[in-house]
Formats: structure tokens, C-alpha cells, sequence
């Protein structure tokens, strides 16, 4: 690659990374000044390499960048988030979860599980879990807009996991949007059988959605009340990410 071609891929993944949400080739290549089939050639190569992501007519920062983010200095999100995890926990009584997205799926990064409890919910570190059948999942489908969840429908078919799961795309998409106006999500045992779980969005400093927050408990305990709470703690960690927090 000459330096002419790695220095206009640098350009376009800048101009991704300033971006609050998928980006149309006709706008990076304005903004980049470069011509709509040279940018298109660009992306497409950027997007073999993982390093760009085709988000229904736009683009957005592949996941390959977020692993190499992951390994550079700065503060870890996981470490900043797990005191106030703890702390919610012993708010609620019940387990919480730090979530991001991998792909198609969240990922559970951090935990915090309900103490002194015979019936509780787990997530092992690690694990994931498809979009549609988890609040915080929600979440991160409203964050990339009504073009990228018709592009997740037909990619995944929305595979059923309980009887409550949502396998329509329309339903699928009332629930999308409610979480996108209201500001926080649930998933009423769509995952798991007896499981219910309440999400809000974990912003960056550029405002754009970066992980979910979450509160997992039996079905019959899962209380609204919890929201003022999980939106609180939500807050105090997005004011604790600086632009070189690693997510």
C-alpha cells in the first residue's frame, strides 16, 4: 500500500471515528475530498479488513479497530465501571452488567452479582448473547438507526430463544424504537425463561452509545423503580470516560 492510498484510508477513518452514527459515501467522500469511486474502492477494501463496517446505505468503524483500541493506553472501561457497578448492586439487591457490542451480539464485560440471594441471576464474563433477545441489545440497535436493524433482521432472521422472544421484525422494531425514545429498554424473558432485565445506554465523550448498563433479575422482581437508580450510575460512568478511555 503506497502512502497516497494509507493516508486516504486514514482520512475516511477519521472522518468514521468523528461521526455520531453511519456515514453515506457521498458525504465521506465530500468531507474527504476524494472522488465517489475512489472512496468506494477505500471502503471496500477497509471493510475486507474489518477495519470498516457496512451499516444498511452507510459506513461505520469496523470492530477490528475496537480490539486494537482495546490494547492501547488509557483508562479501561471495565476497571472504571466496576465500582459503580458494585454500588448499584447493593442499591438494587440484584446483579448488574456492563455490555458492549460484538457484531450481532453483546458481550458481557464486567458484573456485579446480587449477594445474599437463593435465587439470582449470572452472567459469566465473556459470554454473549443476540441483539434482539436483550434490552441492552435493544439499545445498541437503536444507537445505529431504523437502515441498520433492517440490515440485522435479514442477516440473523431473528432466531427465537424462548416463546417471548421477539421474531417478528415489526415487533422487533416497535420495541427498537420505544427503547430509542424512552431511553432504556427491557427484555421480559425473551432470552431466558424466568429472566428479566432492565438496560440503559453508557455514552462516550463524543455522546455516541459505547455500552449498556444493565440489571438482571427473576421475572417477578423486576421492578421500574430501578431506573432512576440504573440511570444514575449510568451517568456517573459516562462523566468518568475521557477520549482515551479503551472501551
Amino acid at each position: 500500500m503506497s502512502t497516497q492510498v494509507l493516508d486516504r484510508a486514514v482520512r475516511l477513518i477519521d472522518l468514521l471515528a468523528r461521526a455520531d452514527g453511519p456515514v453515506r459515501l457521498k458525504v465521506l467522500a465530500a468531507d474527504s475530498g476524494l472522488h465517489p469511486a475512489t472512496a468506494h474502492r477505500l471502503l471496500a477494501s477497509l471493510s475486507d479488513l474489518g477495519l470498516v463496517l457496512r451499516q444498511g446505505d452507510g459506513y461505520g468503524l469496523g470492530r477490528r479497530l475496537a480490539a486494537w483500541g482495546a490494547r492501547a493506553p488509557g483508562p479501561d472501561l471495565r476497571a472504571l465501571a466496576q465500582p459503580l457497578l458494585e454500588d448499584l448492586r447493593d442499591r438494587v439487591r440484584e446483579s448488574v452488567n456492563l455490555l458492549v457490542r460484538t457484531e450481532d451480539e453483546v458481550s458481557y464485560l464486567a458484573r456485579a452479582v446480587a449477594e445474599g440471594r437463593s435465587l439470582r441471576v449470572e452472567h459469566v464474563i465473556g459470554t454473549r448473547a443476540p441483539l434482539h433477545v436483550t434490552a441492552g441489545g435493544k439499545l445498541f440497535l437503536a444507537a445505529a438507526g431504523p437502515a441498520a436493524l433492517v440490515d440485522y433482521v435479514a442477516r440473523t432472521g431473528l432466531p427465537r430463544y424462548t416463546e417471548h422472544s421477539l421474531c417478528d421484525a415489526a415487533d422487533l422494531a416497535a420495541a427498537v424504537t420505544e427503547a430509542g425514545r424512552t431511553g432504556f429498554a427491557r427484555d421480559v424473558e425473551e432470552a431466558e425463561p424466568g429472566v428479566g432485565c432492565l438496560a440503559v445506554p453508557v455514552t462516550g465523550p463524543a455522546g455516541t452509545m459505547v455500552a449498556a448498563l444493565s440489571i438482571s433479575a427473576p421475572l417477578e422482581r423486576i421492578s421500574d423503580t430501578w431506573l432512576a437508580e440504573l440511570k444514575g450510575a449510568a451517568a456517573r460512568l459516562a462523566a468518568r470516560l475521557g477520549p482515551d478511555a479503551r472501551y
